[in-house]
C-alpha cells in the first residue's frame, strides 16, 4: 500500500488546511472547494486529510458503514436485524478516502435498485454506490468543474442532508451518507456555474508559494519523502497523531459549543454589509465558527471564530460586478482579523508555550491566516 504524504508536512496553504480540518470536525458544514493552479497540493491535502482522521467504529458486515452508536441512522436491514435481537460485531477501521472519477455515472454514484428482483420476488435489493462507500469518510472530486452539473448538484444535496435516497419505479431505498466533501479545480479549465459554486459551503483559492525559503522547504521535504517514504512518515508521525487527537477532541466538544444573539447579529450584519444573496452564507459561517471554537478547545464562539469562518465562506459568494466594493470589504475583513490575531498573541498566557511540540505547531498552523 502506497504511503500518504503527511498532512502536517504540507508547507504553507494554511487557509486550505484550516478549511479541510473544520469540515472534518463538522461535515455538516457542507464541503470545501479548492480552486488553484496546478501543483499547489490540492490533491495531496485531500488524501492526507483522510489519513489523519480518527478511526471509526463500524458493524463488520455493513457495506454502508453505519455508526453503531446511532441506531436511528441504520438502514432498514440493520434496523430489522437489531429488532430481531442480533448482536453486531463492532470493528474499528481507518477513515476511507473515496475518489470520484469525472466519468462516473449517476448509478455509479448513488447506487442501483434491482427492479426485476423487487417485482418478481418482492425483495428490495440495493447495489451500493460511491456515496455508500464514502459514508463517514472523505469524498474527493478532482476537476469538479468538469463533472456533469447534475451530478455536482446531487452530491451537494446529499452532503447537505446526510442521506442518500434512491427511487426507481415507486421503490425507494435510503442509507446514511455523511462525508467530508472536497472538490478541487483549476479555474483555467472552466468555472462552476454560480448556482453550484454557492452551494459549496467553503471555498479556498490557492496559489504557488512565492517565498524562496518556503519553496526550498517544499523541495527538501518532497525529496526526503521520495527517497525514504517510511522514514519520512515516521518522522512526522507525532505531528499527525497530535492533529488526529485535536480533531477527535473537537468532535467531542462541538455539540457543547454555544453562541449568543450577539454572535448571530454579528454574522447577519456582516453578510448583509457585503451584499450576499440568500441565507446559506449565514448558516455556513455559524457552523464553521462553532467548529473552529471546538478546535480551539472552547465551548463558546468568539468574534475571531466568526471572522475566520467568514474568510472561508464569503469570497466565492461576493458580487464582483459592476463595482468592487466587496473587494474592499474583504480587505477590511482581513485587516480586522489581523488585528484580532495580534491582540490574541499579546494576551496569550505563558503556559501556551508549554504545549507538546506537535500540538503547539499544529495549533499555530490551524490559526494562521
Amino acid at each position: 500500500m502506497a504511503l500518504i504524504y503527511p498532512f502536517s508536512a504540507i508547507v504553507g496553504q494554511e487557509r486550505m488546511k484550516r478549511a479541510l480540518i473544520l469540515n472534518a470536525i463538522s461535515p455538516s458544514i457542507g464541503g470545501v472547494l479548492i480552486r488553484g493552479e496546478r501543483g499547489t497540493a490540492k490533491s495531496t491535502a485531500a488524501r492526507a486529510l483522510a489519513a489523519v482522521l480518527p478511526e471509526i467504529e463500524v458493524i463488520e458486515d455493513d457495506p454502508f458503514s453505519c455508526d453503531p452508536r446511532a441506531p436511528a441512522t441504520f438502514t432498514e436491514d440493520l434496523k430489522r436485524r437489531a429488532a430481531a435481537g442480533e448482536q453486531f460485531r463492532i470493528i474499528r477501521r481507518k477513515t476511507r478516502f473515496v475518489n470520484l472519477p469525472v466519468s462516473a455515472t449517476e448509478d455509479r454514484v448513488v447506487g442501483t435498485l434491482d427492479i426485476e428482483k423487487a417485482i418478481q420476488k418482492g425483495e428490495k435489493h440495493f447495489e451500493p454506490g460511491v456515496l455508500a462507500a464514502a459514508n463517514r469518510g472523505v469524498l474527493y472530486v478532482d476537476e469538479v468543474n468538469l463533472l456533469d452539473d447534475h451530478l455536482v448538484d446531487l452530491l451537494l444535496d446529499v452532503a447537505a442532508m446526510g442521506v442518500n435516497v434512491v427511487e426507481r419505479e415507486g421503490i425507494s431505498f435510503s442509507h446514511p451518507a455523511r462525508f467530508v466533501l472536497i472538490g478541487s479545480m483549476n479555474p483555467e479549465e472552466g468555472d462552476l456555474r454560480p448556482q453550484l459554486l454557492d452551494r459549496f459551503a467553503l471555498c479556498v483559492d490557492v496559489v504557488g508559494i512565492r517565498d524562496p525559503k518556503a519553496r526550498m522547504t517544499i523541495l527538501e521535504r518532497h525529496i526526503a519523502f521520495e527517497a525514504d517514504p517510511e522514514g519520512f512518515v515516521k518522522q512526522w508521525e507525532p505531528y499527525e497523531r497530535a492533529l488526529t487527537e485535536e480533531i477527535a477532541a473537537a468532535r467531542e466538544l462541538l455539540p457543547k459549543v454555544r453562541y449568543t444573539q450577539h454572535d448571530l447579529a454579528t454574522i447577519a450584519n456582516l453578510v448583509i454589509s457585503l451584499g450576499v444573496d440568500g441565507h446559506r452564507a449565514d448558516l455556513v459561517i455559524l457552523k464553521t465558527a462553532c467548529a473552529h471554537a471546538a478546535l480551539m478547545g472552547r465551548d463558546h464562539v468568539t468574534e475571531r471564530d466568526i471572522l475566520l469562518a467568514a474568510e472561508l465562506a464569503l469570497p466565492h459568494r461576493l458580487k464582483r460586478q459592476p463595482f468592487q466594493d466587496t473587494e474592499q470589504a474583504m480587505a477590511l475583513l482581513s485587516e480586522k482579523l489581523q488585528q484580532i490575531e495580534q491582540q490574541a498573541a499579546q494576551q496569550r498566557p505563558a503556559q501556551d508555550n508549554q504545549q507538546p511540540p506537535a500540538a503547539h505547531e499544529q495549533a499555530k498552523k490551524a490559526n494562521r491566516g
